[in-house]
């Protein structure tokens, strides 16, 4: 099937050619034969009913450090009328220009494929979307109120602060049983995003690994083991975390055959959600997930084929 794709994604000069999903998702593209587009979300422009952009055609992409991408020149897309599917990819944060993003492509909806469908991406942001299944999640709190936070800790011991719409590992923070900087925290956070945060229970599990499950279409594509590097908790691979082969738990399994019917029926084509000691629920992510290359690596699988061919069966 020929195939004419738009990627909205960061400026290819900063990407991490080693391990970037979208870049991995632009190479199999072009090895298809696909016909390649590369725009900036702020490029975005709505008039009388169309939704356009500058763009670049996407002449080459390889894994060559300082030579990864070639570009053809500058063209101006309908996004409606001239690509068969968008793949909404800019990294967060999700904030209001990302929002504005997802609400000019859903007026394209009834004429191009998006993924993930930005309606479901706009509704179901990482920290937000996962408490729609509190059975499989450790002790978890989503406030601003200082006595709040207090009185979980005293119930549970360590915990974990982090943003509600953060990314990659950033701005996470484990305070130990005893509260030590607590409310110094909490009144950082407060200055620094208007939104709640999050708070759940430490798990010391973490130590043996924070296990990332892709999913296409509501089915288990694969999954890596992410474990933190020396003095860390975090085991987010963008702040030193490495990866290792994983396979699901009877647990995770069942996390994933829950999970799996809601993603297809929303639209979420490629997500992954990230499970802690084989059994706690932490975050689905849809808005720009990554791990694929990794599981690849250590599966000889082909990921990014699996994704480009669920896109195509929708379209088709």
């Amino acid at each position: 099937m020929t195939l004419r794709a738009a990627v909205q994604m960061d400026p290819m000069d900063g990407i991490n050619i080693g391990g970037d999903s979208s870049f991995a998702l632009m190479l199999k593209a072009l090895e298809r034969g696909y016909t390649l587009y590369h725009y900036d979300v702020r490029g975005l422009t709505w008039e009388a009913g169309r939704l356009t952009t500058k763009a670049h055609r996407v002449l080459d992409v390889q894994r060559e450090p300082g030579a990864h991408y070639s570009f053809g020149d500058e063209v101006t897309l309908d996004l409606g009328r001239d690509v068969d599917v968008v793949l909404m990819r800019q990294d967060p944060p999700f904030d209001l220009g990302y929002l504005t993003g997802t609400w000019l492509l859903e007026r394209i909806a009834n004429e191009t494929l998006v993924v993930n469908d930005p309606v479901s991406v706009r509704n179901a942001p990482e920290k937000v979307f996962v408490l729609d299944f509190p059975e499989y999640m450790p002790p978890t709190m989503v406030t601003r109120d200082l006595d709040a936070v207090k009185d979980f800790q005293a119930r549970h011991g360590a915990v974990v602060i982090k943003p509600l719409h953060g990314n990659g590992g950033k701005a996470v923070f484990r305070i130990d049983a005893d509260g030590s900087n607590l409310g110094a925290l909490v009144e950082l956070f407060g200055q620094v995003w208007p939104e709640p945060f999050m708070v759940q229970q430490f798990l010391p599990s973490v130590s043996q690994g924070d296990k990332r499950i892709v999913l296409i279409d509501g089915e288990v594509a694969g999954a890596i083991n992410r474990k933190p590097g020396e003095g860390e908790f975090r085991s987010n691979l963008a702040v030193g975390g490495y990866a290792e082969a994983a396979t699901l738990t009877p647990r995770e399994q069942e996390i994933c055959d829950v999970l799996g019917p809601q993603l297809r029926e929303r639209g979420l084509v490629f997500v992954g959600i990230d499970v802690i000691g084989g059994e706690w629920l932490t975050e689905i992510n849809v808005t720009s997930p990554t791990g694929i290359v990794a599981i690849d690596r250590f599966n000889n699988s082909d990921t990014t084929g699996m994704i480009w061919d669920a896109i195509v069966r929708r379209i088709g």
